[in-house]
């Protein structure tokens, strides 16, 4: 038996399913979860001593890759002065600078632990600051898993099989909450029209990602993005983005700046930390000021803006402004994606492939879909084989068909090459 294999049986033991969040399972695609023992680079190590090239990157926050010597240097020196304080502290002001600085539409930010945490709080604002109730989001769009949010979600949720309609894609939220969100389908602007034609005066906040990240990659269409902006604006609503994952992963002013699209709220992880847990929220300063201590709005955090996560943060957005850095890993996913894309059509496989910066999205269907209804009809039978086989060639890719992957700057056009090159022949041997 594998020590992989050990791990996961003995884990299952004390913990529910044997890991610490659901798509690490493997469930969707069968077999042990790899459990890691060291990151370097654009590689990890497994229990086993097996190496492999990683595409999950911890889901988004390694943007640099494992382990960059300057992140760490930095951990280690906040680590030195102490993990946590429960106090204010000089680096949070250096990062809540930094962050208003480089992302437009933020006046103000607070930081926070998890993107959950900041999603959720970003809507607890919007409704106090409008003093309506009802929430707008898109099929298949994940936004953490506070209660509200949980449905018609992405993610773990598509993962298990969250393909019903309305009610909550999870057990233990109330249907007397769930009520209170409005769910619409990603990238259709008339339904938006008509929802606000419809219930304008009652929605207090709609959330989007601008670029969903969590039913695998689905690309917004012009109009979609800009609709959202018309509508609250004219209705008074808050338009969020939820950039959570796009944050610092598309540009360095984020989706939003990609775009050219200014939300009233912002809510951001996974780059900014660095690899450690920190999120944060921000936007309009007439809004920011709701929250407490200034405002009726409460939010509270016992490790917001800890130490160690801060300087973690604070070094990885250092580096991420280099001249050519996004140009750089642009380059390296758009090699990927199109690597794969001409492998696969080659052998007459029903595959295509994109990606927006470095983040990037594959589908085994015969053209890129472009909502929640679309990216379900992909093969995935057909994703899970190609995972496995990639996987066992030491070519680490998220295992679930419903995930968005993600290049990092560690990545050098070799290790790409070397994943066509094992896909390639993958294609060739499975008779396609």
């Amino acid at each position: 038996m594998s020590r992989n294999q050990s791990l996961f049986e003995r884990a299952q033991r004390h913990i529910p399913g044997g890991v610490n969040s659901p798509v690490r399972a493997f469930r969707s695609v069968g077999g042990a979860p790899r459990f890691f023992a060291k990151g370097e680079g654009a590689h990890f190590i497994d229990a086993d001593g097996k190496r492999y090239l990683d595409y999950v990157g911890s889901w988004g926050p390694l943007i640099l890759g494992h382990a960059h010597p300057e992140v760490i240097t930095a951990v280690q020196a906040a680590a030195a002065d102490g993990l946590s304080f429960g106090a204010p502290i000089e680096a949070e002001i250096e990062l809540a600078e930094l962050l208003c600085r480089l992302v437009p539409s933020l006046d103000m930010v607070r930081l926070v632990s998890s993107g959950t945490e900041a999603t959720m709080s970003a809507i607890r604002l919007a409704r106090g600051h409008t003093g309506r109730d009802l929430l707008v989001k898109f099929e298949g769009c994940y936004h953490g898993h506070s209660d509200s949010l949980l449905v018609k979600a992405g993610s773990g949720l598509l993962t298990f099989g969250d393909l019903a309609q309305g009610s909550p894609s999870s057990g233990g939220v109330p249907a007397d909450i769930a009520k209170h969100t409005l769910v619409l389908p990603y990238n259709d602007a008339a339904a938006l029209a008509e929802a606000f034609a419809r219930q304008g005066d009652r929605i207090a906040a709609l959330i989007v990602e601008p670029v969903a990240g969590n039913m695998n990659l689905i690309a917004p269409k012009p109009e979609f993005l800009a609709t959202a902006r018309e509508l609250t604006a004219k209705h008074g609503a808050v338009l969020i983005f939820d950039e959570v994952m796009t944050g610092f992963r598309v540009g360095l002013q984020s989706a939003q700046g990609l775009f050219g699209i200014t939300p009233d709220l912002s809510t951001f992880g996974k780059v900014i930390g660095g690899g450690m847990p920190l999120a944060a929220f921000g936007g309009r300063r007439d809004i920011m000021e709701k929250i407490a201590p200034l405002g009726p709005v409460y939010q509270a955090g016992t490790l917001s803006g800890n130490p160690v996560a801060v300087a973690a943060g604070l070094a990885t957005l250092k580096l991420v402004q280099a001249p050519g850095f996004y140009k750089h890993l642009t380059a390296r996913a758009r090699q990927l994606c199109d690597g794969l894309s001409a492998a696969a059509q080659k052998q007459g496989v029903a595959f295509c492939a994109q990606n927006i910066g470095g983040m990037f999205g594959l589908y085994f269907t015969a053209t890129l879909p472009h909502n929640f209804t679309e990216v379900t009809r992909a093969d995935t039978a057909a994703f899970g084989r190609f995972f496995h086989a990639l996987l066992e060639t030491g070519h680490y890719f998220a295992p679930s068909a419903f995930e968005a992957g993600f290049v990092s700057a560690a990545h050098t056009e070799a290790d790409i090459a070397s994943t066509i090159a094992a896909a390639e022949a993958y294609f060739q041997s499975a008779g396609h």
